[in-house]
């Protein structure tokens, strides 16, 4: 099976990191922005391209690449493999508490547009709040952020 290459933004202010949840699919847990990088396009363009068709926030400012790691998917896609790339962005304005965006033209599965409800969580909570195959470099942006994971 071909590799996937994805990628994931931790998008901060302050020490809040932003999280969202698919009204439509709950069960899909708490989330990050990310997603398929497109043929030959770089992941620093695919991180802020994702971020800014997932969330609607324009302006954010690309801070760090936290890393790189490869699973093996055990549900949704059994056996397929993806290679993640994380990064740090950073929101510099000002911006609601919470707010719902679409994602007009998702890369994966059906193509209608999906409803996002975007808020804010301390980065020291997200750990546990997160659905967990979105924490692989949490530990490095807490560092990042505060000099060390509570």
């Amino acid at each position: 099976m071909p590799l996937v290459k994805k990628v994931y933004a931790y998008i901060t202010h302050g020490e809040q990191l932003l999280v969202f949840n698919h009204v439509d699919f709950p069960e899909a847990g708490i989330q990050v922005p990310g997603g398929t990088l497109e043929p030959d396009e770089l992941p620093e363009s695919a991180v802020l391209r994702e971020a800014l068709k997932e969330t609607g926030l324009e302006g954010l400012q690309l801070a760090a690449y936290l890393g790189c790691d490869e699973i093996q998917i055990l549900d949704g896609n059994p056996g397929e493999q993806h290679q993640r790339h994380f990064y740090h962005l950073l929101c510099p304005d000002e911006v609601p508490e919470n707010w719902q965006h679409y994602e007009s033209h998702p890369s994966e599965g059906p193509l209608v547009p999906i409803l996002f409800d975007f808020y804010w969580i301390p980065i020291a909570e997200a750990k546990k709040a997160l659905n967990p195959y979105y924490t692989a470099r949490l530990e490095e942006l807490h560092e990042r952020l505060t000099g060390g994971l509570s």
